[in-house]
């Protein structure tokens, strides 16, 4: 169950986003992200896979969740929300775009529905947080539910409206049309297998499991009814 209690901001948060922020060790990368667009989607995967693309704060988190389950082929770190062509994450991170962290779900809907992806994103956000997730302050940190056809948007709709019903609280998280899907800088992608001391440290210091276990009881994280 859902439960609509205020997050306790903690003065040592300060701290830790100058410490141990979702911020890669080369900030200063800029490579240039390779785009996907929602009219590409269409045709892009195979028969046998499908895309699902989540913002959900830092996708340093976003990774683990999806690419332990079974069906789940890829995910790929990236920005999507926005205008700006070819953002770089230091564009992204200083918010000077629109694009929020987002990661794109490859996935075979034989073994796994798109409904059971939206659970895990439900169940690994805090969906009353606005303009931020956790210890991560900025637009480019909000939850958003992309949909890339009639399909999603009606089963993103579902669920924002039954979690909406039974929260006390207004839920921020949005669902809208992806954009454009960029993918984020290499050092960025399974941030949590190449650098797993600094991505552990960032996850206790934002204390996103403490938050997630809050809301979602023995759901957190994990796929689930919404109720």
């Amino acid at each position: 169950m859902i439960r609509s209690v205020p997050l306790v901001l903690l003065a040592v948060f300060g701290l830790l986003l100058t410490a141990a922020d979702c911020n890669g060790p080369d900030a200063t990368a800029e490579t240039t992200p390779a785009p996907t667009t929602a009219a590409s989607l269409d045709t892009e995967p195979t028969t046998a896979a499908d895309t699902a693309i989540f913002a959900g704060g830092c996708f340093w988190c976003m990774e683990p969740p999806y690419e332990k389950l079974d069906g789940v082929f890829s995910v790929v770190s990236g920005y999507d929300g926005g205008t700006t062509p070819n953002p770089t994450y230091q564009e992204v991170a200083n918010g000077r775009t629109d694009y929020a962290e987002a990661v794109r779900v490859i996935y075979d809907p034989e073994v796994i529905s798109f409904e059971t992806l939206v659970e895990v994103f439900w169940h690994n956000i805090d969906p009353f947080a606005v303009n931020r997730q956790f210890c991560d302050r900025g637009t480019q940190y909000r939850s958003i539910l992309f949909y890339l056809n009639a399909e999603q948007q009606a089963i993103a709709e579902a669920s924002l409206a039954t979690l909406s019903a039974r929260a006390e609280n207004p839920i921020a998280t949005t669902v809208e049309p992806t954009t454009q899907f960029y993918e984020a800088e290499d050092y960025h992608q399974d941030f949590y297998r190449t650098n797993p001391d600094r991505y552990y440290s960032y996850r206790e210091g934002c204390r996103r499991d403490d938050r997630l276990e809050e809301l979602w009881g023995d759901l957190a994280g994990k796929p689930g009814p919404l109720n």
